[in-house]
């Protein structure tokens, strides 16, 4: 699996943990977008260069983080194709795969704490899409786009 990975400057030590916790998959290949420091970057720029990264093909899923998460998941769920999902706990990861089939996963850096998110990105790793109902549903979320 091929992971895109992005924060801004209020996540920058939270990114480099999740970045561990993919780290223990071999088959996960992972593209670290940026930021790199702690100078002031814009979350929006960030959820784009990561959710273009998914959209073209190159990666099939991202991971968006910033302060809270929650300005970078509305951001990423504006581009097209792209079902964000803010996660503070296992359970909303695992129905976020389960039942809606996110492809980026949004977390807070100032709201989560590493053993916390550790756990939320092995759950929505390794959890897959059941389809069935849901996909009827998620074709929905999906025409919204074109409305």
């Amino acid at each position: 699996m091929k992971i895109v990975i992005g924060c801004d400057h209020g996540a920058l030590a939270l990114k480099e943990e999740v970045k561990k916790v993919l780290a223990e998959y071999p088959d996960v290949e992972v593209n670290d977008v940026g930021t790199y420091t702690e100078d002031s970057v814009d979350y929006p720029d960030i959820a784009e260069k990561v959710c273009k990264e998914i959209t073209s093909g190159r990666f099939e899923r991202g991971i968006v983080l910033c302060g809270t998460g929650i300005g970078i998941s509305i951001a990423a769920n504006k581009i097209h194709g792209i079902r964000a999902a803010l996660c503070n706990d296992v359970y909303s990861a695992i129905m976020s795969r389960r039942h809606n089939n996110a492809n980026v996963l949004a977390m807070g850096g100032r709201v989560t704490g590493f053993g916390p998110a550790g756990e939320i990105v092995r759950a929505w790793l390794t959890t897959d899409f059941e389809g069935g109902r849901h996909e009827r549903r998620v074709n929905k979320i999906m025409a919204l786009e074109s409305k």
